[in-house]
């Protein structure tokens, strides 16, 4: 992990200032999507950032353009204070990994998953003897609370979604990445397993000084996981502020309504009997 000398201004990782985003289709009757306007933010190190809003909101586009899958039409995104695009691709994804909805999109069935772990050291600086490889991967699985014996030499429809996505996780440590960009990482767990990835990042930020980007559209598991939210909605971020202020004293309409929509307990009591 890079050390917070190595970060912008005020320990800033990541920063995103005007960030936009606008698709254009049709040669003749051209029409324009708005995908994010306007986006600005900052990630300071070990800090987790929640992005959150319904489906269509502009929470993923945000998070292809930091990944470098697309680029903004205008805007700027910054990483320790350089331009993302001044990075080697390499080296800008030895510093930011990704871990999405379908964990197994990231695997290859016909290989165990040992081989997208091994496949990691790739990236990084330096050559490793094979047994040293070996020793850090398995202390790694066993940092994150995956037993190495259960879930090495095993293909991915062998592991439950919980242990796959936190296999992705482990392989952000194994790189040495700084900043983990986790979109909707629990939307295809069951329950059961949710609060283990999110208990998960939150020990990873405590004791590795991971910074995350949550994005959700789960307004209980922003509250839950992060220090910061970003309410977005048709591209644009309407209210942002620490998550306490946000859910506990709303001032936008859209984020009153989407707090209002949250089942409580007593319904979720009713619906159950």
């Amino acid at each position: 992990m890079d050390d917070t000398s190595e970060t912008g201004n005020n320990g800033i990782v990541l920063k995103c200032e005007g960030l936009t985003k606008l698709y254009t289709s049709g040669l003749i009757r051209t029409k324009t999507v708005t995908g994010a306007k306007d986006v600005s933010f900052g990630i300071k190190r070990g800090e987790i950032v929640s992005l959150a809003g319904e489906s269509g909101s502009g929470k993923s586009t945000v998070a292809r353009m930091i990944l470098r899958l697309i680029k903004p039409t205008s805007g700027s995104i910054t990483l320790n204070g350089r331009s993302i695009y001044s990075y080697d691709i390499r080296e800008y994804y030895r510093q930011v990994q990704a871990v999405f909805q379908d964990p197994y999109s990231a695997f290859n069935p016909f290989y165990t998953v040992d081989h997208v772990m091994e496949r990691a050291f790739g990236l990084r600086e330096g050559s490793i003897d094979p047994d040293e490889k070996d020793k850090i991967i398995q202390s790694t699985l066993e940092s994150i609370g995956l037993n190495p014996s259960e879930v090495l030499g095993r293909y991915p429809h062998e592991l439950s979604g919980g242990q796959m996505q936190r296999m992705l996780i482990g392989r952000s440590l194994l790189i040495g990445s700084q900043l983990l960009i986790a979109d909707e990482p629990t939307s295809m767990i069951d329950a059961s397993t949710r609060a283990g990835v999110l208990n998960l990042l939150l020990s990873l930020k405590k004791d590795k000084g991971l910074s995350v980007l949550f994005i959700t559209h789960d307004i209980g598991q922003a509250q839950y996981v992060s220090e910061r939210v970003l309410v977005m909605k048709q591209g644009e971020v309407v209210e942002q502020g620490p998550v306490d202020e946000v859910f506990i004293r709303p001032k936008h309409p859209y984020t009153k309504e989407l707090l209002a929509a949250v089942p409580t307990l007593y319904e979720r009591w009713d619906t159950c009997r």
